[in-house]
């Protein structure tokens, strides 16, 4: 019955889909040339499915001889302390190659990183966060991953900005930049070319089929929409069945690991937990990788700023915050830590961090579809009957990521808010206004010099952003009860970032450390914006076509290299003076005076215009690759009823 009842309301859904309120987007002659052009390219498959169960459902095992165990958030862990030994010496050659590519006139970057080479706290320490936003930030984000990424094509020529990514210490996403993040680590770290042409026979990064269809029968496995739904629904049955609790969150984050991951059904038995496990990864050689979530209080739809923060990466989940202020060992996760510690007469569990599940529960955000559907543009009886749907489950807790049982249960009681709860409950990381993953970037453990903010957030009407995510960060760091330490420099309203056009274009915040209290990073903030294709799609929207998800992608490219320096051929200098403006001031340098111009041109110098803005209809920065339409934002209140319907019915 399950079953049928899920294929019924798929079908019901595509119907709503293809409907006629759905406009269609154009492409030009040149991106559909520049298709024809591209060769596949095949995307490594993971080599770690390492879920005791062999499939998707947690499964018990015998603890190691050290039993896992709850700590403070009063430091780094030990792990992350002895990766970063080998990850910061093996960021010193590109960083030198890429800063010495960058041309800084009049200053020697290969003497100054020999200088410093054995030093690492005089080192420049590289973090990229990429804000949420469904598939939008995922495309934009990807251009920027893309263009920093000495392996793409070109990346590394006059104008350019490859090796960026090698010199990078952190890398963080939430939420769509969340699905980034974890489908480049799901498949060993395979570049944003790589994934976007795929391969003969695989559906990741395939996006013309939404996840309400399933991949096209000649994916990685021959599935009509009916197996898919049944394996699907399979799977979290397995979960169930072994014990656990499961929310809409599991077939969420099932659906989109098909997508997501570059193995048979999505690779249910993948961890996210089995990263640190990877060669490439044990040895340094690439960025560390977050994702972040926020707690939601039970028996609510509101996640405000004070809400606890959470942070996933391959050695723990936790918080810093005061209130939890607590990691867990994310492979032992699903464990029953009462008071901290496995009981000693209990098996340890494996296989809860499932890596679909992690990215589900970090863009779990359908008690936003509630709170927001008075807005959209379904039909009012439409509206009543998806109001009534997303309310039960919202009294069912099942609008969200149920985390059963809770790691920090009867853990720091005096101030961990779910301390008597048996149940964690997490949703979309941005759900607290903090739509770009600064959080696991400025605590001040992690010494972070310089934080590329990539922002695809759909702050204005037209789903372009306005700065918000940073504002909230800012008010959050002024916050005594939630902030523990971190620092971040100061922000203006989105009102003067749309008046000044700071929304635009690339702006530097907290260039003069001198007048901040605290370690806080140089932020490179680079908002979406229309260089070359409307990139400003609806977060709701759930299928893209080839030549959608090109643009789109080019589209974030140039965002990151300000159209391969058209728009300022001297971008990539002011780039890399970015990087390394805090380790000059350690070290007590002289900045070069090709960085003071840069930091003239890109700093924001305090004006602010907090006077009501006009409509933001920005026009393109280069030239149009194709007669982009406003489908996004058509479509969305249609996609929003095909969500509801497609994933609801799984829960019968």
């Amino acid at each position: 019955m399950r079953g049928l009842i899920t294929v019924l309301a798929s079908a019901a859904s595509l119907n709503l889909c293809h409907g006629s309120l759905v406009l269609l987007r154009d492409a030009s002659p040149e991106v559909l040339a520049a298709e024809a052009l591209t060769a596949p390219i095949i995307v490594a498959e993971r080599a770690l499915p390492n879920s005791p169960s062999g499939g998707y459902a947690p499964a018990s095992v015998d603890c190691p001889s050290t039993r896992p165990t709850l700590r403070e958030a009063s430091s780094l862990s030990q792990s992350e302390v002895s990766w970063l030994e080998k990850r910061r010496n093996n960021t010193v050659a590109p960083m030198q190659e890429w800063l010495s590519r960058m041309n800084i006139s009049g200053f020697d970057a290969t003497s100054y990183i020999n200088g410093i080479k054995d030093n690492a706290t005089a080192l420049p320490n590289i973090g990229i966060a990429v804000s949420g936003g469904g598939y939008r930030a995922l495309m934009n984000g990807a251009g920027f991953i893309a263009a920093s990424d000495n392996r793409t094509n070109n990346a590394t020529n006059t104008g350019q900005i490859g090796g960026l990514l090698q010199a990078t210490t952190y890398l963080a996403g939430l939420s769509g930049g969340g699905w980034l993040v974890g489908s480049i680590y799901s498949n060993n770290f395979s570049s944003v070319e790589d994934l976007r042409d795929g391969s003969k026979g695989s559906s990741v990064w395939q996006f013309g089929n939404s996840i309400f269809e399933g991949p096209d029968n000649d994916g990685i496995q021959v599935l009509s929409s009916i197996d898919y739904f049944h394996t699907i629904v399979d799977e979290v049955s397995n979960k169930e069945d072994a014990g656990y609790n499961a929310s809409i969150t599991d077939y969420w984050g099932r659906a989109l690991s098909f997508q997501l991951v570059n193995a048979t059904d999505g690779g249910p038995q993948y961890t996210f937990s089995s990263i640190a496990q990877e060669p490439n990864f044990m040895n340094g050689d690439t960025p560390f990788p977050f994702l972040v979530t926020d707690e939601r209080s039970p028996n609510t739809a509101i996640v405000s700023l004070n809400s606890t923060v959470y942070e996933i990466n391959p050695f723990e989940m936790g918080s810093w915050d005061p209130t939890t202020y607590a990691m867990a060992p994310l492979q032992y996760v699903g464990s029953n830590f009462s008071a901290g510690s496995v009981p000693s007469n209990e098996k340890c569990v494996e296989g809860f961090d499932q890596v679909g599940y992690m990215m589900g529960t970090s863009s779990t955000l359908f008690n936003q579809f509630l709170l927001q559907i008075n807005s959209t543009s379904i039909p009012s009886f439409l509206r009543d009957i998806f109001t009534n749907i997303l309310t039960n489950l919202g009294e069912d807790n099942n609008d969200i990521a149920q985390w059963e049982p809770n790691p920090f249960y009867h853990f720091n009681n005096a101030s961990n808010r779910n301390a008597n709860s048996k149940q964690l409950t997490l949703v979309d990381g941005g759900e607290d206004g903090q739509n770009v993953p600064l959080y696991p970037l400025i605590q001040p453990q992690r010494h972070v010099d310089v934080i590329f903010a990539v922002d695809s957030s759909a702050d204005t009407d037209l789903n372009w952003p306005n700065g918000t995510s940073l504002i909230a960060t800012y008010q959050r760091s002024l916050n005594n009860t939630v902030q523990n330490g971190t620092a971040f420099p100061a922000i203006p309203d989105s009102n003067t970032f749309v008046n000044l056009g700071l929304n635009t274009r690339p702006t530097f915040f907290g260039c003069n450390a001198s007048n901040m209290t605290g370690d806080a990073p140089l932020i490179v903030y680079l908002p979406n914006a229309p260089y070359v294709y409307h990139s400003n799609v609806s977060t709701f929207d759930p299928s893209y076509d080839r030549t959608e998800k090109i643009s789109i992608i080019e589209n974030g490219y140039d965002v990151a290299t300000m159209g391969n320096g058209t728009l300022d051929k001297e971008w990539p200098t002011c780039m890399a003076c970015a990087v390394l403006s805090r380790s000059l001031t350690r070290t007590g340098t002289a900045v070069p005076a090709a960085c003071s111009t840069c930091f003239d041109r890109y700093c924001w110098n305090g004006t602010t215009d907090a006077s009501t803005p006009g409509n933001y209809t920005p026009a393109f920065k280069i030239a149009e690759l194709s007669a982009a339409s406003s489908a996004g934002i058509a479509k969305m209140g249609i996609y929003v009823a095909a969500l509801t319907a497609s994933f609801i019915v799984m829960l019968a």
